[in-house]
């Protein structure tokens, strides 16, 4: 039995809500893809396939042993590891009284989780010689949302391609000066100088409106979205 099994997990959504896809990786001896599987949502958001991603790795994988799972989605991974003791305690309520979103995914990822152990690894998407497990889940995930169709290594599919909406890397430009608002973070909007892709994990392209955010920039209403979580 292997003391540690290491993964990958990642959702794409092309529009959120919009076609939609799930992936999961799983790492041999030495972190490089062994065996993995996608498979499409239909229309569905970015946050259900990023749920759907984690909960279909966790039934596929040996509860009895270890397991470090490396995801890009803070949403996802704060919802299994922080915010959910205190949606339990509120009856599966926020804090602010509303229904938890997704709950349903939420609550067969708590009922995998149960028993065994679990370590959540965050790592930024789409980075120049960033995590090759997650690029490779990220893949998956978008050619999954995209034709809609099941593929893994089970399968017998070839490795995924890349991602038709990965932005080009382009230089890094210093935001100019904005006005704050009373929390603190910026209010300004912008048209994006270069595509990018924002912490809820979908894209954005040249043109749109952006804001800044706690990772960067990204859609003006992710700002705030970590914060009307919890």
């Amino acid at each position: 039995m292997r003391e540690r099994v290491v993964a990958a997990c990642d959702g794409a959504s092309k529009g959120n809500p919009g076609p939609a896809g799930w992936a999961w990786v799983v790492a041999d001896e030495t972190e490089s893809p062994a065996r993995w599987e996608a498979g499409p949502l239909g229309k569905a958001t970015n946050n259900v396939a990023e749920l759907t991603a984690l909960e279909r790795l966790l039934a596929a994988t040996d509860p009895g042993v270890p397991l470090e799972v490396r995801m890009d989605s803070q949403y996802a991974m704060k919802a299994v590891t922080t915010w959910l003791p205190g949606w339990k305690r509120n009856g599966w309520k926020t804090s602010a009284g509303k229904p938890v979103a997704n709950q349903e995914l939420v609550v067969r990822i708590d009922e995998l989780l149960a028993g065994r152990t679990v370590e959540f690894r965050y790592v930024p998407a789409h980075q120049v010689d960033g995590d090759k497990l997650n690029d490779f889940a990220d893949r998956a995930a978008s050619q999954a949302a995209t034709v809609q169709e099941a593929a893994g290594s089970d399968l017998g599919s070839p490795e995924p391609p890349s991602a038709p909406d990965t932005p080009a890397k382009a230089p890094r430009r210093r935001p100019t000066a904005a006005k704050k608002s009373g929390g603190g973070s910026s209010s300004r909007t912008i048209k994006a100088k270069f595509p990018g892709r924002c912490l809820c994990g979908r894209s954005y392209a040249a043109g749109e409106p952006i804001a800044k955010n706690a990772q960067g920039w990204g859609h003006p209403e992710c700002r705030d979205q970590a914060a009307s979580n919890v």
